[in-house]
C-alpha cells in the first residue's frame, strides 16, 4: 500500500470513528437524562412511582444503553486501527480498556433490569411489602451509580492512553491529545473521589462535566478534519 493509500485509509477510519462517537453521545444522552429525571434522591416511594408511571421511558433507557454498548465495541476496534501505527502495544491497551468499560456497563444494566422486575407486580413479589419493594428498587438504582464509578476507572485508563497516542501520532493535533489526558485525570478524580469523599459527590459531578469539552472536540475533529499529515517515520513500525 502506498503512502497516499495509507493516508486515505486513515482518513476514512478517522471519520468512521467520529460518526460512532457522535452516535454514542446522542444515544447516551437520550438514555441517561430522561431516566435520571425519574429518580428522586432519598425518596424510594416517589422514585418507584415515577418508574411505574414512565415504564416505557425507563425501558427505552435500557435499550438506548444497549445500543451504546454495541457501538462501543465497534469504536474500540476502529480506534485501535486508527492509532496502531503509533504503537501497537499501547493501542491494544487502549482498545481493551474501553472494551472492559463496555463490559462493566453491560453488567451494570442488570441493576436497572432488577429494578423493573421488582416493580413488575409478579405474584412471587407479594411476600414483600410495598415499602420493602421500593427500598430494594432504590438499592439497585444506587448500585447502578456505583457501577458507573467503576467503569469510569477503565474509561480513564482508555482516555489516558488514547490521549498519549494522539499526542505522539503526528496526524492528529497534539492539543487534542493533551485535552483527552486531562479528561482522563478528571474521571479518575471523580471515581476515586466519590469512594473516598462521598460528601463531595455533587462537587465532583460538576468537575467531571469539564470532560465534555475534549470528548466533543476530539470526535468532531475526526469527523470534520480526519487526519491531517502523513504519520512520521519514527511511528511507522508498530511496537510489538
Amino acid at each position: 500500500m502506498t503512502s497516499t493509500e495509507k493516508m486515505n485509509s486513515l482518513k476514512k477510519t478517522a471519520r468512521v470513528a467520529g460518526v460512532l462517537y457522535l452516535i454514542i453521545f446522542l444515544v447516551a444522552g437520550f438514555a441517561f437524562f430522561p431516566v435520571s429525571s425519574l429518580i428522586v434522591p432519598g425518596d424510594a416511594t416517589a422514585t418507584a412511582n415515577n418508574i411505574i408511571a414512565s415504564e416505557s421511558l425507563f425501558r427505552f433507557g435500557i435499550v438506548g444503553w444497549s445500543v451504546v454498548l454495541l457501538t462501543e465495541v465497534v469504536l474500540s476496534v476502529i480506534l485501535y486501527v486508527l492509532l496502531k501505527p503509533v504503537g501497537k502495544t499501547l493501542a491494544l491497551i487502549m482498545m481493551f480498556s474501553r472494551l472492559a468499560m463496555a463490559t462493566i456497563q453491560g453488567m451494570n444494566l442488570l441493576n436497572h433490569s432488577f429494578a423493573l422486575l421488582l416493580l413488575s407486580g409478579a405474584d412471587y413479589l407479594t411476600v414483600f411489602d410495598p415499602d420493602q419493594l421500593h427500598a430494594l428498587v432504590m438499592l439497585f438504582l444506587n448500585a447502578y451509580h456505583y457501577g458507573d464509578l467503576i467503569w469510569q476507572l477503565f474509561f480513564a485508563l482508555h482516555l489516558f492512553v488514547l490521549g498519549y497516542l494522539v499526542y505522539k501520532s503526528g496526524y492528529i493535533p497534539r492539543i487534542l491529545g493533551i485535552l483527552v489526558v486531562v479528561a482522563s485525570l478528571l474521571y479518575l478524580a471523580q471515581s476515586f473521589g466519590n469512594f473516598l469523599f462521598p460528601k463531595y459527590e455533587e462537587i465532583l459531578a460538576q468537575v467531571v462535566l469539564l470532560t465534555m469539552i475534549p470528548e466533543l472536540l476530539f470526535p468532531l475533529w475526526l469527523l470534520i478534519k480526519g487526519v491531517k499529515n502523513q504519520p512520521r517515520d519514527d511511528h511507522a513500525p508498530a511496537s510489538p
